[in-house]
C-alpha cells in the first residue's frame, strides 16, 4: 500500500505538469484506424526489407504494459481490445513536446500512436511512433509483471485489473459471450421464442431454493427476487407460445461455494407437445454442436480428467445409482430406517423431519453426485421431491424427470410438466405444509398458476441448464466464481 501511494503521488504530479504544458490528461474520444490483430495479419509474414518500403501511417489506441527506455528512445508495448503490439518511440521522430509528453507517460497510461511499421532486429513486428498523444493517465500501478495479480480473492474483487493483466481470464469471458451467443442461436433456429419474464414476483416459485425478499415502497408489499423463471414461462406456453426460452438471472438466498453463487445464469427453456425423453435427444445435439463450435471436438480435459461429450450419454436411474454407485445395497432403498442407519454411518447429516425419499436425496448428494464424471442422465427422481414435474404412467412413485450431470456437477433439470390442475394443487398444498413446518426452502401455493393451468397447458417438456457451469467445463475452470464477472464477496476486513 506504501508503494502504490507513493507512485500515486508521483503520477498526480506528472498530471500537474501536464497541466502546466496545456495538455489535458483525460481527453474525450480519439479516433484511430488500426488495432494489433490486423497488423499482425496483415505484416506479420512480410519481411523486414519488403516493409520499410510502406511508410503508410497507422493510428492505434491501447494501454501501456511495458516500457524500455533508453535515453532519447524507448520501446513500449501497448494492449489493445484486439491484443498487444510494440511500438518504438524516438525523440528524433515525434519531436521535443512529443518526447517531453513521453516522459510523463507510465505502465498503466492509455495513449494514441501513430506510425509505420518495421520489424526489429529480433524480426519483432513494431510501430515506428511519428506522433503519441495520452489518452487517460493511470494513477495506480499495475501489478509487477513477475508477480502479477495472482491472489485468487483479490482478482475477484477487482476484477478491472485481473483482466488488464491476465489474458486467460479475459479468454475465459469472451468465451463465456460465445457460449450465451450460441445457446441464443441454436433456439432460435429452432424456432423458439426468446422471452422476458418477471425478476421481481409476488410468489418465488419453480424451484425449492430459499429467495431474497425486497419491498415495493409504491405498491407497498414485498416482493421476491426469482429463483427460477419456469411458473411465468409456463403461463406464455398456456397463451398459446408453444415454444419459449429465457436467458437471464436467477437469485437464491442459500451458500456460496466452487459450485454456487448467489446470482447466477441459466437458460430455460419450454416445448409444447415434448416429453423428457425427447428433451435428452435435443440436449444431447445441442451440446454436440457446441463442444464441436467452441472446442472442434466433443472430447475434452477438465480439471486433469478426460471428458467425452459423444452421444449417446449414460442413462441410469436415480435409485439404481443410489445403490450401484453409492453402494447402499437394495435395502436402504426400501426401509427408511436402513438408510437412516446408513446415512449416519457416513456421517451425512440427517434431520428428524426428513422422509425416507429426503435421506435417500442426501445419499446421493454425498455419495453419488461427485462420480458422475461423464455426461450422464440421472432419471427416476421421486414424485414428493418433483412438485412441477408429471408422474410417471407406470409408477406414479416417481416423475418423468431428468437431471444431467458431468464431471460431478448438476448441470441441467428437465422434466415433462404436470399440467392436471387438480394434481399441481395438491402438490403445492402438499409444500405449503412442508414450509408451516419449518423448511424455508420449500415452495409456495400459486393460486394464479393454478388458475393457469385451468386454462389448459399442452403436453410440455422444459429443462434449465446453468449457463456459469457450462462455462466452467468449457473454459476449465475450477470455481463458479471465476466465469462470473463479478461474483458476490464478504465485506473485506479493514
Amino acid at each position: 500500500m506504501e508503494k502504490t501511494s507513493t507512485v500515486t503521488e508521483d503520477r498526480r504530479k506528472k498530471i500537474d505538469r501536464l497541466k502546466e504544458l496545456g495538455i489535458n490528461p483525460f481527453p474525450a474520444g480519439f479516433k484511430f484506424n488500426f488495432d494489433s490483430k490486423k497488423a499482425i495479419e496483415r505484416f506479420g509474414g512480410i519481411s523486414g526489407e519488403e516493409l520499410e518500403k510502406d511508410t503508410t501511417p497507422y493510428t492505434f489506441a491501447g494501454r501501456i504494459m511495458a516500457m524500455r527506455v533508453f535515453g532519447k528512445a524507448a520501446f513500449i508495448h501497448i494492449k489493445d481490445n484486439a491484443g498487444k503490439i510494440q511500438a518504438y518511440i524516438r525523440k528524433d521522430k515525434v519531436g521535443d513536446a512529443g518526447y517531453e509528453l513521453f516522459k510523463l507517460m507510465d505502465i498503466g497510461d492509455y495513449i494514441g500512436i501513430t506510425g509505420s511499421f518495421f520489424k526489429t532486429k529480433t524480426d519483432e513486428l513494431t510501430i515506428l511512433a511519428t506522433e503519441i498523444k495520452l489518452l487517460t493517465k493511470s494513477l495506480r500501478p499495475l501489478p509487477e509483471k513477475w508477480h502479477g495479480l495472482t491472489d485468487v480473492e483479490t482478482r475477484y474483487r477487482q476484477r478491472y485489473v485481473d483482466l488488464i493483466v491476465n489474458d486467460d481470464v479475459r479468454d475465459v469471458f469472451i468465451t463465456r459471450s460465445k457460449i450465451i451467443s450460441f445457446f441464443r442461436n441454436y433456439f432460435n433456429s429452432q424456432g423458439f421464442l426468446e422471452v422476458e419474464t418477471p425478476m421481481m414476483q409476488t410468489i418465488p416459485g419453480g424451484a425449492t431454493a430459499r429467495p431474497f425478499k425486497t419491498y415495493h415502497n409504491a405498491l407497498g408489499m414485498d416482493l421476491y427476487l426469482r429463483i427460477a423463471p419456469e411458473l411465468f414461462l409456463k403461463r406464455l406456453v398456456v397463451g398459446g407460445l408453444d415454444r419459449v426460452y429465457e436467458i437471464n438471472r436467477n437469485f437464491r438466498n442459500e451458500g456460496i461455494s466452487v459450485k454456487h453463487n448467489p446470482e447466477f445464469t441459466m437458460i430455460e427453456f419450454y416445448m409444447a407437445y415434448a416429453t423428457y425423453e425427447e428433451l435428452m435427444l435435443l440436449t444431447e445435439e445441442l451440446f454436440s454442436r457446441l463442444l464441436t463450435e467452441i472446442k472442434g471436438s466433443l472430447v475434452i480435459e477438465y480439471q486433469g480428467q478426460k471428458i467425452d461429450f459423444t452421444p449417446p450419454w449414460k442413462r441410469i436411474s436415480l435409485y439404481d445409482a443410489i445403490r450401484d454407485i453409492g453402494g447402499t445395497g437394495d435395502e436402504v432403498i426400501k426401509d427408511f430406517e436402513a438408510a437412516v442407519k446408513f446415512a449416519e454411518s457416513k456421517k451425512i447429516p440427517i434431520l428428524k423431519t426428513d422422509s425416507h425419499v429426503r435421506v435417500l436425496e442426501k445419499i446421493f448428494d454425498e455419495l453419488v453426485e461427485h462420480k458422475l464424471i461423464n455426461p450422464t442422465f440421472v432419471t427416476g427422481y421421486p414424485t414428493e421431491i418433483s412438485p412441477l414435474s408429471r408422474k410417471n404412467d407406470q409408477n406414479p412413485d416417481i416423475v418423468d424427470r431428468f437431471e444431467l450431470y458431468i464431471t460431478g456437477k448438476e448441470i441441467a433439470n428437465a422434466f415433462t410438466e404436470l399440467n392436471d390442475p387438480d394434481d399441481q394443487r395438491g402438490r403445492f398444498e402438499k409444500q405449503v405444509a412442508l414450509r408451516e413446518a419449518g423448511d424455508d426452502e420449500a415452495q409456495y401455493m400459486d393460486e394464479d398458476f393454478v388458475a393457469a393451468l385451468e386454462y389448459g397447458l399442452p403436453p410440455t417438456a422444459g429443462e434449465g441448464i446453468g449457463i456459469d457451469r457450462v462455462v466452467m467445463l468449457l473454459t476449465d475452470s475450477p470455481s463458479i466464481r471465476d466465469v462470473i464477472l463479478f461474483p458476490h464477496m464478504r465485506h473485506k476486513q479493514s
